[in-house]
């Protein structure tokens, strides 16, 4: 068997209806998962692509009793629990430091915060339960470590995922449950893509960062989850895995 042969795994990802979460739910089940994508807006048009398709289920991530009924419904269908659960769900706003709204603040950390922990935390717990040897992908950014103009609580909320992946990772080791995080660069989607077509100043400014001199393409952040979840990192955990086409060391 291939070593991305992913045939035994149900991956449960937050955050799948969107762009890039479509993209990593299509290379996991292109290589042989079944993925069940989690989100509050459920795609309700049929795609034209004949590839299959996700499982799609609606909750908000940072609520536990819907948690909880998600993974009580993947356990009903699949008859079993999920092996990988994704923390994917994230949200991001602009403004000026000075002038960020306290209400958007609160939204970004109630999301990609809390919503990461209440959807590990969950996992964690029903895995532990069973025995099971379950795996946590927590989604950061590179701007955890180089701030970028304007998004300043995405950029701390990020950190913050991260030291929350190394504490899952620390303290569940003794159950065989293991978690990791990605770290993507400017990836083409989303308000990056819009900035960059229509804001001059914000694409130059990302020209100068990214080393490589062009956005991200999101198949590259599906690949890294197709190796997470594969068995070639059966001996990772605690890790922060940065692909980011250099936006963390810039241009020379």
């Amino acid at each position: 068997m291939s070593d991305l042969d992913l045939s035994r795994e149900l991956v449960v990802i937050s955050g799948g209806a969107g762009a890039l979460g479509r993209e990593i739910c299509a290379r996991l089940m292109a290589s042989g998962a079944s993925v069940v994508s989690v989100d509050l807006a459920v795609p309700t048009e049929v795609p034209e692509s004949a590839a299959p398709q996700p499982a799609q289920l609606q909750a908000d991530v940072s609520v536990v009793e819907e948690v909880e009924r998600v993974f009580d419904e993947v356990q009903a269908r699949y008859g079993r629990q999920a092996t990988t659960v994704c923390c994917h769900a994230g949200i991001v706003a602009s403004h000026p430091i000075l002038d960020y709204p306290l209400e958007e603040f609160d939204e970004v950390f109630r999301v990609n915060l809390r919503g990461a922990f209440v959807f590990a935390q969950v996992a964690g717990r029903r895995w532990r339960k069973t025995g099971a040897r379950g795996h946590l992908i927590f989604t950061s950014s590179w701007v955890q470590d180089h701030p970028w103009p304007h998004i300043a609580p995405y950029s701390a909320s990020k950190a913050a995922v991260s030291a929350l992946m190394r504490s899952f990772a620390s303290e569940l080791a003794q159950y065989g449950i293991r978690a990791n995080a990605v770290l993507p660069g400017i990836v083409s989607t989303g308000m990056a893509r819009r900035q960059w077509d229509e804001d001059p100043d914000y694409r130059h400014r990302a020209e100068e960062t990214i080393a490589l001199g062009e956005l991200q393409d999101p198949s590259s952040v599906a690949d890294l989850f197709l190796f997470l979840c594969s068995d070639m990192a059966s001996y990772m955990t605690g890790s922060a895995l940065l692909v980011d086409g250099g936006c963390s060391i810039g241009k020379s």
